[in-house]
């Protein structure tokens, strides 16, 4: 089954929820993006990313189903696709996560929470996502979506690898500090788990930070099918063909040459990557 996917790089505008989102749906409407049945945007889209308090957050914060979900809900219903992007979420509880809703034709399909946090912009004052990684089947093709920092360790990917993900989705906000990540990152975790991968990332300068793009869609061999070099606004679009995600067991060269990283894993090995480790984050000695 073949798919068509974009990721959008673009500018956000800090604390401002109206103007994102105008900014979003004007991009739904761009002619170069019309092809995808899927479409991704950055990590906090909605409403910016370098905030410097809880309370900050949480005025620009918007509930999942809300506002935003609500006008993409009926963009999508009208036009048969999928939507991904980043918002900052308040609960019924208080809480604050850094989080994607999943969105298509037929409403919310589901929301994932950040899990790992960098000592960064809102991610200091968040709430880390306590919902386990889940692929989602979007008309047929299944989708993994992790947030930004989470790509930098392996086994979010292979987890949803293994639970059968054909695309990885990777909505990001990668400072200068990230250029090595956002260049062979999205390559290796195509690569190792046979499976497609898009980072999308924006562009811009946000509080004295900027970010530098980079998107790209890698194949599952690891190369890069399409990509924004540098920081300019721009859309990243390819196919992707479940069936070679889905093909695991890789014949090189018959009787010779098997490849199959699924298969070939030894878990009983990996008993230290189940132990707890001290967490330790910057500004810790000072409380």
């Amino acid at each position: 089954m073949l798919k068509t996917i974009a990721g959008i790089q673009t500018h956000v505008t800090f604390a401002d929820t109206d103007a994102n989102l105008q900014r979003m749906m004007r991009w739904l409407s761009d002619e170069r993006v019309q092809p995808a049945e899927v479409i991704v945007f950055p990590e906090c889209m909605l409403s910016g990313y370098c905030f410097r308090s809880l309370e900050e957050g949480r005025l620009i914060a918007q509930s999942i189903p809300g506002p935003a979900t609500d006008t993409i809900q009926d963009w999508c219903r009208a036009n048969g696709k999928f939507v991904v992007f980043g918002m900052l979420e308040s609960t019924a509880e208080g809480e604050l996560f850094n989080a994607c809703p999943i969105v298509g034709p037929n409403g919310l399909i589901g929301v994932y929470r950040k899990i790992h946090l960098p000592f960064l912009g809102i991610d200091r004052f968040v709430t880390a996502g306590r919902w386990p990684y889940q692929v989602y089947d979007l008309d047929g093709m299944k989708v993994g979506v992790h947030i930004c920092y989470d790509g930098s360790f392996p086994e979010s990917s292979r987890v949803m690898a293994l639970q059968g993900a054909d695309v990885l989705l990777l909505p990001t906000n990668w400072p200068p500090g990230a250029t090595t990540f956002a260049r062979y990152l999205p390559n290796a975790r195509a690569l190792e788990n046979n499976v497609y991968f898009m980072s999308v990332n924006r562009v811009g300068t946000e509080r004295g930070f900027r970010f530098i793009g980079e998107s790209r869609l890698c194949g599952v061999d690891g190369e890069p099918i399409s990509q924004c070099v540098g920081e300019d606004e721009g859309v990243v679009i390819g196919r992707v063909d479940t069936d070679i995600a889905r093909a695991k067991r890789l014949v090189r060269v018959p009787g010779e040459h098997i490849i199959d990283r699924f298969a070939d894993r030894h878990p009983e090995f990996y008993g230290l990557l189940g132990e707890p480790h001290e967490l330790t984050r910057p500004g810790d000695e000072m409380s």
